[in-house]
C-alpha cells in the first residue's frame, strides 16, 4: 500500500518575481522551507514542509504563455490545491495575519465545510496568477457533533451515508492485467 501521496507539483506563473515574493512570504508564514532555487535553462523555486527529507514539494516557475486564471470558471486544469493546516486556530491566524495583511484575494473566508468531512475547516484564496489555494484542516479524530453535521449536510444534498456514497472500488494491477 502506498503511504505517500503527491511527490511534487509545479506551477507556471505569469510574473515570476512577484509570485516568488508572494510564495516566499506565504510559505514562510506557514513554516515551509525553500530548498532549491536555480536556473537550469528555466528558473524554478521549490518549497517543502519538511526539510531535509521532503515528503512532497511545490515548484514555481515562469510561464511562457497564458493569462491570469479564473478558478470560478472551472476551466480545464487545476481548480485548486489544498495545503494541510494545523487547525482552526492556524487557519484563522493565517487569514487575519497573512491573507488580509498582504491584500491577498480571498475567495472563501475561513469556515467549516461539513459536506467535505467531519470537522473540515478551510480558507480559499488566489495567488497573483489566479491559482486558487486552500489551507484546510481535517481533525484526526472528529467529534461526534461534527460527524452528525456531516451526515446532516450530506442528507440535505440528497446523498447516502458517506461509506456508500464516497468510496469506490478501483481496479487493481491484477484486475487490469486480466483485461
Amino acid at each position: 500500500m502506498r503511504f505517500k501521496g503527491i511527490s511534487h507539483v509545479e506551477f507556471s506563473v505569469l510574473n515570476y518575481e512577484e509570485s516568488i515574493k508572494f510564495y516566499d512570504r506565504m510559505f514562510g508564514w506557514l513554516g515551509y522551507n525553500s530548498f532549491w532555487t536555480m536556473n537550469l535553462g528555466y528558473c524554478s523555486t521549490y518549497y517543502v514542509a519538511r526539510y531535509p527529507f521532503p515528503h512532497s514539494y511545490i515548484g514555481i516557475q515562469p510561464a511562457e504563455a497564458g493569462a491570469k486564471l479564473t478558478p470560478n470558471e472551472h476551466a480545464t486544469g487545476i481548480h485548486h490545491i489544498a495545503l494541510w493546516g494545523k487547525g482552526k486556530k492556524e487557519i484563522n491566524q493565517f487569514y487575519d495575519e497573512f491573507l488580509l495583511k498582504e491584500g491577498v484575494t480571498v475567495t472563501d473566508t475561513p469556515a467549516e465545510y461539513p459536506i467535505y468531512a467531519p470537522g473540515y475547516y478551510a480558507v480559499f484564496f488566489t495567488d497573483p496568477t489566479g491559482i486558487r489555494w486552500e489551507l484546510a484542516h481535517i481533525p484526526s479524530i472528529p467529534t461526534p457533533w461534527s460527524i452528525l453535521k456531516t451526515l446532516k449536510a450530506l442528507k440535505q444534498k440528497g446523498k447516502n451515508h458517506p461509506a456508500k456514497e464516497m468510496i469506490r472500488n478501483l481496479p487493481s494491477k491484477q484486475d487490469l492485467s486480466k483485461a
